[in-house]
């Protein structure tokens, strides 16, 4: 007599296995059960700092960044001022050397006191021999920062060594050359003539939140980003 024969098993046991336990966090704290939180972290404890960014998602320029594409800028066009300004100080001594000999000639005395008005076409000689040097110096710091710079995207050779660019804070809008204009003009001539306007207007980045602009940088409403 055959015994009776077994059921099959069903198709898909899965209604025969346990509930699942619930997974709880991975990682270094692997184990624990779900909706744990971990403890926060101990007072003094290291925690990364998120890097500041411009409106348009990029890595704001660091100040130490700024600083040196600023003294190389600045070191390039003072080397190329040099070119003009050292002829002029050659003619500036030429005149005085002249001068010089013209007065003990006209009076016959080496140890002779100049007049008044000697003294004035001297000194006029020379506010105009300072004057040029920096009506030079200024002319090139426009043309470099603001007509170079413009057609470099907003980039002088400071900025492209240390990968900075200059943007405006709204983004999608164009850099122009009045923006590239009021840069230049609070950070070069006002500078020339306030004096410690230029420590002021670069240290300014360090407090100034959140987007670390400089004086320079909220006349023109730009931001220096990293872009590299």
């Amino acid at each position: 007599m055959t015994s009776p024969s077994s059921p099959p098993p069903p198709a898909d046991p899965v209604h025969l296995r346990g509930p699942v336990p619930p997974q709880g966090p991975a990682g270094p704290w692997a184990g624990q059960p779900t909706g744990w939180v971990p403890p926060p972290p101990p007072p003094g404890a290291w925690s990364p700092v998120p890097v500041p960014v411009a409106p348009n998602g990029q890595p704001l320029a660091s100040f130490g960044d700024r600083l040196l594409a600023f003294i190389l800028d600045t070191f390039l066009v003072g080397a190329v001022a040099l070119i003009f300004t050292i002829p002029l100080m050659f003619v500036w001594l030429f005149m005085i050397s002249n001068w010089n000999q013209s007065q003990s000639a006209a009076y016959g005395d080496p140890y002779h006191e100049p007049t008044p008005d000697d003294l004035l076409g001297m000194f006029g000689l020379m506010f105009l021999v300072v004057g040029g040097m920096f009506a030079i110096n200024l002319l090139l710091t426009y043309l470099y920062f603001v007509e170079y710079q413009l057609r470099r995207n907003g980039e002088t050779i400071g900025k492209r060594v240390l990968k900075l660019r200059v943007i405006k804070v709204q983004p999608g809008q164009a850099l122009t050359r009045g923006d590239l204009t009021k840069r230049w003009a609070v950070e070069r001539v006002v500078a020339a003539f306030v004096p410690f306007f230029s420590y002021l207007d670069g240290f300014w980045q360090l407090w100034d939140k959140p987007l670390q602009q400089c004086l320079h940088d909220k006349a023109a409403q730009t931001v220096v980003v990293k872009v590299g």
